[in-house]
């Protein structure tokens, strides 16, 4: 399905200029998702860098409102409606990529309290590691679906669907941990963040080898056959 519109998406159709303004938006709210994780793990929290962030989360917002109207006036055109399916695609996609913008804000709110470092245990660690697998698959994305690399959209989802079991244990395993109240609560609401954030890219992964009609589900079941590989 993905394939058909990023194919739109390059033509002169229409649709076309919609498509740059989703490529765009995207591209933010990646840049969003790297700072955060920055200013979690690396460096303070200044004014300069949480306006930066605000301001970058309002253009998130206003191009997904931009694009839904463009969406709607395209097909309010009557030889137009032939686009449909790719326009309901293309509003499930935008939302997912403003949820993205909104839990990376989320994550730099973690340090308006708690400013400390975070420890150097084994915990904090599989948190790095976490942040590491989603960042990765953000970065595969763009490739991935310029391309409608159907194998490599599925090797990425098997490996997010692993990463978000591995924040389920990973907040267990905080919950039973010596950790005082904020380091605990810092270090769960970016475990949860991140799986957000992980599970919104796979949302999107999901469109390159799902039918319009299970895109946001990754059962193996569900999936095609001839897109299927051995894990």
């Amino acid at each position: 399905m993905l394939r058909e519109l990023i194919s739109i998406f390059r033509s002169s159709d229409p649709l076309g200029e919609i498509g740059k303004h989703f490529v765009e938006m995207l591209s933010i709210a990646k840049e969003l998702a790297l700072r955060a994780g920055a200013i979690v793990f690396e460096r303070e929290l200044s004014p300069e860098g949480l306006t930066w962030i605000y301001q970058q989360d309002v253009r998130v917002n206003k191009l997904e409102r931009l694009i839904r109207k463009q969406v709607i006036t395209h097909l309010s055109v009557s030889g137009n409606r032939l686009d449909l399916p790719y326009c309901i695609l293309l509003i499930s996609l935008v939302k997912d990529v403003e949820r993205i913008g909104d839990y990376a804000k989320n994550l730099v709110e973690i340090r308006e309290f708690f400013t400390g470092p975070l420890p150097e245990d084994e915990l904090v660690s599989e948190l790095k590691q976490i942040r590491k697998g989603v960042e990765l698959a953000f970065e595969a994305l763009v490739d991935v679906r310029d391309r409608s690399d159907q194998e490599k959209a599925l090797s990425l989802i098997r490996e997010g669907m692993a990463l978000a079991r591995r924040c389920d244990t990973l907040v267990t395993n905080v919950a039973q941990s010596s950790y005082d109240a904020r380091t605990a609560t810092a270090t769960v609401l970016a475990t949860r963040y991140y799986k957000r954030i992980g599970g919104h890219v796979l949302n999107i992964l999901s469109s390159i080898v799902m039918p319009l009609h299970k895109v946001d589900y990754y059962d193996e079941d569900s999936i095609p056959e001839e897109f299927k590989t051995q894990p």
